[in-house]
Order: structure tokens, then C-alpha cells, then sequence
């Protein structure tokens, strides 16, 4: 194609054309913003009322400054998190769930519920299937070497 063939062959589908066709999409859109490794323990614990960035800090195991205030500024840019500054020194910052993040509180204890009850099943599917699938493999690989005449496939 030339560059300066410009002209549109077909109309490309709108976002909300694919919503009617995928009734899931909202829901794919909305987990890949509050679904991270880290977000849903921020959304929960500031849920309880405005929290400091040292006390987000010492609640979330495992996360690292620099991770939670990527966080943050990401659930704050979503409007799922109000950040006021107070002008003290050292300035004061505090965090406060907004009234959607609220509404979306009870359903994440939900899901945090859901996976605790079942987190041991996951873990013992993933052992069940891994066991079932790592036999496969060596059969698989078995008679591979037999139908090369004892030979292993080269790589």
C-alpha cells in the first residue's frame, strides 16, 4: 500500500459496538483497572476511612513505594480514590475511597472472601494438573524417542 492511499476499506467497529456483541466488556474494562496485584488491598484498606501513605505502606505486605504510589495515583486517576494534601510541614496526605470505590468495597470483600475460602482448592488443582500434564509430557516425549529409533528429537 502507498502512503498516500488513504482510502477506508471498512468501518472500524466502535467501542460500543463491541460492548453489545461482549455484554462481559464492562466488567473485563473495569477489573483490568481494579484488579492488580495490588489495588484491591489499597481499595480495602482505605475503605475504613481516610489512611495516611505510611499506614498503606505498613498494611500491604510485599508492596514497595514506588508500587504503591503508581497505585495510587492510578485508582485516584479513576476516581475510585480522593488524595488531599494539607499544608503542613511535612506535608500531611491522605487518602479516602470516593463513593463509587465504596460501592465496589462490598463486592471486593466478596471476592477476597471467596478467595480465601478457596484458595487450597486452586492450589491442589494446580498440583493435580501439573502431576496429570508432567506424566503426559514424558510419555509424549517417550514415544517420540521411540518412533526417532531411540534417538531424542534434536532442538
Amino acid at each position: 500500500m502507498s502512503r498516500s492511499h488513504t482510502d477506508v476499506t471498512h468501518q472500524v467497529e466502535s467501542r460500543t459496538d463491541r460492548q453489545i456483541d461482549n455484554p462481559a466488556c464492562p466488567v473485563t474494562e473495569v477489573l483490568d483497572r481494579v484488579a492488580g496485584k495490588w489495588a484491591i488491598g489499597i481499595l480495602v484498606a482505605a475503605a475504613k476511612g481516610p489512611v495516611r501513605f505510611s499506614e498503606l505502606e505498613r498494611s500491604i505486605e510485599g508492596v514497595s513505594r514506588r508500587m504503591l504510589t503508581l497505585n495510587l495515583r492510578k485508582l485516584e486517576r479513576e476516581g475510585l480514590l480522593k488524595r488531599t494534601v494539607y499544608p503542613t510541614v511535612p506535608p500531611k496526605v491522605e487518602y479516602e475511597c470516593t463513593e463509587m470505590a465504596l460501592e465496589l468495597h462490598d463486592t471486593l470483600l466478596s471476592l477476597v472472601d471467596w478467595a480465601t475460602r478457596h484458595s487450597h482448592d486452586i492450589a491442589r488443582a494446580h498440583a493435580d494438573y501439573d502431576a496429570a500434564h508432567s506424566s503426559g509430557q514424558a510419555r509424549s516425549q517417550d514415544a517420540t524417542v521411540a518412533a526417532n529409533g531411540g534417538a531424542p528429537t534434536p532442538r
